[in-house]
């Protein structure tokens, strides 16, 4: 009685096995059809979904067009528009006035695809997002203590475009990027003359110096270079160096016949600079959209 129950036991216990075999494999060759089936309207998603954001983007619809190409991207990140989607990232973030989210989104692509066709477009971004982020800057040029300002950003900038540029010379971008950094060099030479005019007033001529010599060796070719000249001449004579403001008038006569040379401290920090500073480079082109 024992031993037929035992093996009663046996052939239940074999018998629950080919069930649940049974049943495993109908459950995968369920899903296996479902997802075949599934295939193509996942692509037709797809597609629709990056429709949707060119649509946006061409509309100018810059915050509607990132909620859609979050989506492709987090939806299909493997997908075929993954990549364009990346980079028209980048500019819609830049357009919508996102600049540390298009920053950030540049190097994201950047080190994704190191030599990706858009990847000079993501160093191009990402070093003209820290440029126009700067463009507070002139808002906070008024009003407020020279010897406290930050230019840290418009030299980081600065150095992005020009690692760009120096990547890729002939991208279709290089030319914008270039007419941008003339406009930060200009904007950071004139953060030196303003400092330079700060330490004047104050009778500090040795610091006063110390900026202008920075501006001629470091920032040469500027519109503030005969003005860093100037600074020279006015702070040499204040500490009795008439050898070294001769010196630099002759060197301000012959390079900038037409720049009227100013005797005192206070006739240089009088001056204003607004009206020099943009000199008609900044925004002067539109930044464009990714090529598809």
């Amino acid at each position: 009685m024992k031993f037929k129950t035992k093996i009663t036991k046996k052939i239940n216990h074999k018998l629950f096995k080919l069930i649940y075999l049974f049943n495993l494999l109908a459950v995968f060759t369920i899903v296996g059809c479902s997802s075949t089936e599934e295939a193509p309207e996942e692509r037709l998603l797809e597609k629709e979904l990056y429709d949707q954001a060119q649509t946006r983007l061409s509309n100018e619809n810059f915050a509607t067009a990132i909620i859609s190409l979050e989506a492709l991207e987090s939806r299909y990140p493997f997908g075929r528009y993954a990549e364009q989607a990346q980079a028209e990232l980048i500019y819609a973030y830049y357009k919508n006035y996102q600049y540390e989210a298009a920053q950030s989104a540049a190097e994201r692509f950047v080190n994704l695809h190191p030599r990706h066709p858009h990847t000079d477009y993501a160093y191009y971004l990402k070093g003209l997002s820290g440029f126009t982020n700067d463009s507070g800057l002139l808002a906070r040029y008024i009003n407020t203590d020279l010897s406290k300002r930050d230019v840290t950003q418009a030299q980081s900038s600065f150095d992005d475009l020009s690692e760009f540029v120096s990547r890729f010379p002939k991208s279709e971008y290089a030319g914008h990027a270039t007419q941008r950094m003339v406009y930060l060099r200009n904007l950071l030479a004139q953060h030196e003359i303003n400092v330079a005019e700060y330490y004047l007033e104050r009778k500090a001529f040795i610091a006063a110096i110390g900026r202008a010599r920075y501006i001629i060796e470091h920032l040469p070719k500027t519109p503030q270079t005969p003005k860093a000249l100037n600074i020279l001449i006015v702070s040499y004579k204040e500490l009795g160096h008439k050898d070294l403001a001769e010196k630099n008038t002759n060197i301000l006569a012959a390079n900038y016949p037409e720049f009227k040379i100013l005797n005192t401290p206070s006739e240089v920090s009088e001056a204003t600079w607004l009206n020099t500073v943009t000199f008609g480079l900044f925004g002067k082109k539109s930044v464009p959209k990714p090529s598809s």
